[in-house]
């Protein structure tokens, strides 16, 4: 081995240049290392077009002819150690490029940045920390997510709660506090928004120039280690917002990091995403490819993350989205797919499930792309999930239409069935939703005050009864009115009004009872766990349905009109006693209901071409579940 290369392996870095390294953070970077009888940092940077490399930073006055970088032979990376360099020492990367220009950039491997607006990365390596989730772990490995509940709760670290302007929740604060809120409220994930390193608040994580390093707005590598751990020991997992699509321009990044192009593709049409202003990787790099699924692996490994929602897969997968014709370009067979992106995803997932078989892949994907969740070597993208965004998008519009235009727009509330099985769902209400203009999901319901809180109820219902896992942003749960902001605390003011109790309260006792009913999740992926009673109710803007397993029988009847329906009869799939689970008009929730029957024997009257019916009273804008308590099964 060439001394210079100082403990780099020839194979590490062939790996590296072919596309095939899955652990690239472990030579690349800082990484402190004893070399030669003396203690100090490795430095390890890919600058395959640059003259000539050197350590800039406060150990060395920031003067770059102190500590020169070596190539090693055509892989492209630059390395050079340092003795006794200690650390927490802050350093950049100087290089001359072949246009005789010197520019200062950070530390694409950085495992941790100073806080915006400085940009220098900070030496920490690899910091240990003593993980006590081994429970956590065998308990993943005895279930496949898919038999199991999953109701995930999205989270903005930045304005959960705040302390002051500017004066976050550390990590260690957030494990005090908000793990246990999300334990007691029955969330089993936590979905945090990117915590990667970004200079702009206000892009909320997504326009990441430090993939490797986790913000240090809201403390240490460690301090992130120790929240994930908090989140494990209250059983509770966590997914990373990730985002392998684009990064951001500004100078200290990777735009144009050795003078050239080398993590953009050379043509800038392609490189450009004008939307959010940021450029697209190369996936026909295969430097990038190892970049970018060291990265994933890097988060799973390093910080026992359970997984990552893959941010705007639609984006990576067509060349012309939210581009202007003058930016569209084509594929190697004249069509607009990425076929590289396609490829890398591909390769990203396959490598993530051969060393994590029960990590969650979620495709956050807006396209028509067919075959997201299914495995690769069935022609699938290899995600295990996808966001329903077509199930979302369908029922806001339809939830903030008057009563009197809903008859002719029902199919918005029962089109996604027809497609709800075709792949791995997870029914989003995420952040996305309530900013920018679009309202509060509250804020969404039509109507007056009671009659939004009455909705928003029956909406939640329907969510947790409709086939898919779930995911919810933080504050909607109590029914929060304002939009999100993301520089300012949640409004949990407005916990002091009864409605808002009582709106938390339901979305807890909902939550619970979506827990801990396993009809709602077995086997949930196969169609013949759900069966329409009536789906064609338009002129009462009434549903019903049954949802079924091997655990028992259940049936939903949703009323989305404010009329008030009784006798309402409704066929059953079985003779017997049905008991009510939930009805979300009961007073307890801040509804109108005094008395609930609790339950009641089907009768031998045909309805919905059933045998069995059962006759209920109906309020209005009511969510009632019911199950099965005796009598025949399947």
């Amino acid at each position: 081995m060439d001394t210079a290369m100082f403990g780099i392996s020839e194979q590490d870095l062939y790996l590296f240049n072919r596309g095939s390294s899955h652990h690239s953070y472990r030579f690349m970077g800082a990484h402190p290392i004893h070399w030669e009888g003396e203690d100090g940092i490795r430095f390890a940077v890919w600058a395959p077009n640059a003259i000539e490399v050197a350590i800039v930073g406060d150990f060395n006055h920031w003067d770059g002819h102190h500590h020169k970088l070596s190539c090693v032979a055509r892989s492209g990376v630059f390395v050079t150690f340092i003795p006794h360099l200690k650390i927490g020492s802050l350093y950049k990367y100087e290089i001359l490029t072949k246009h005789n220009e010197r520019i200062v950039k950070s530390d694409p491997f950085a495992f941790y940045s100073e806080r915006r607006p400085n940009t220098a990365s900070i030496v920490v390596g690899l910091p240990r920390f003593t993980w006590t989730d081994q429970n956590w772990y065998r308990e993943q490995s005895t279930k496949p997510s898919y038999e199991k509940p999953m109701l995930i709760y999205e989270v903005h670290a930045g304005s959960w709660k705040i302390k002051g302007k500017e004066d976050y929740y550390t990590y260690t604060e957030l494990a005090e506090h908000l793990v246990p809120y999300v334990a007691d409220w029955g969330y089993t994930h936590i979905e945090l928004l990117p915590i990667t390193e970004h200079p702009l608040d206000q892009s909320w994580g997504y326009q990441v120039v430090g993939f490797y390093s986790p913000t240090s707005r809201f403390g240490s590598p460690v301090q992130l280690k120790h929240l994930i751990n908090e989140c494990h020991r209250h059983n509770i997992g966590v997914i990373l917002d990730w985002v392998p699509g684009h990064f951001c321009k500004d100078n200290h990044g990777l735009r144009s990091f050795d003078g050239t192009p080398i993590f953009e593709g050379a043509d800038w049409k392609r490189a450009e995403l004008p939307l959010w202003g940021t450029l697209s990787f190369d996936y026909s790099k295969h430097e990038v490819q190892s970049f970018l699924v060291s990265n994933a692996i890097y988060w799973l490994d390093q910080f026992h993350f359970d997984g990552l929602r893959v941010d705007a897969v639609a984006s990576m997968l067509d060349l012309h989205m939210d581009k202007p014709p003058e930016l569209h370009t084509l594929n190697a067979d004249g069509g607009h797919i990425n076929l590289h992106a396609i490829a890398f995803l591909h390769k990203l997932n396959e490598t993530i499930f051969h060393y994590y078989p029960d990590a969650l892949m979620l495709a956050e994907d807006s396209s028509s792309y067919a075959s997201v969740t299914k495995p690769t070597y069935m022609g699938g993208l290899g995600f295990n999930y996808k966001w329903n965004m077509g199930w979302m998008n369908d029922m806001l519009k339809y939830m903030s239409l008057p009563p009197s235009t809903r008859t002719e727009r029902h199919h918005l509330i029962t089109f996604s069935i027809w497609y709800a099985f075709n792949e791995n769902y997870v029914l989003p209400l995420s952040h996305d939703e309530v900013v920018h203009g679009k309202r509060s999901l509250l804020n969404k319901m039509w109507g007056n005050y009671e009659q939004k809180f009455a909705q928003l109820r029956l909406f939640y219902g329907y969510w947790m009864t409709h086939p898919g896992k779930k995911l919810l942003f933080m504050g909607s749960e109590w029914g929060q009115f304002d939009e999100w902001k993301d520089q300012d605390n949640l409004d949990w003011d407005v916990l002091k009004y009864d409605s808002h109790q009582k709106m938390h309260h339901y979305s807890k006792q909902l939550n619970w009872l979506y827990r801990n009913t396993p009809i709602l999740w077995e086997n949930e992926f196969n169609p013949s766990t759900f069966d329409w009673i009536d789906v064609n109710n338009a002129e009462q803007s009434v549903i019903s349905f049954s949802r079924q397993s091997q655990s028992g029988v259940l049936v939903v009847v949703v009323n989305f009109s404010p009329q008030y329906y009784a006798p309402y009869r409704i066929g059953v799939p079985h003779k017997g006693i049905y008991t009510i689970m939930l009805h979300s008009n009961e007073l307890e929730y801040g509804g109108t209901t005094e008395h609930v029957q609790k339950e009641l024997q089907s009768e031998t009257i045909g309805m919905h071409g059933r045998e069995q019916s059962i006759s209920i009273e109906l309020p209005p804008f009511t969510f009632m579940l019911y199950t099965l308590h005796s009598g025949d099964t399947i």
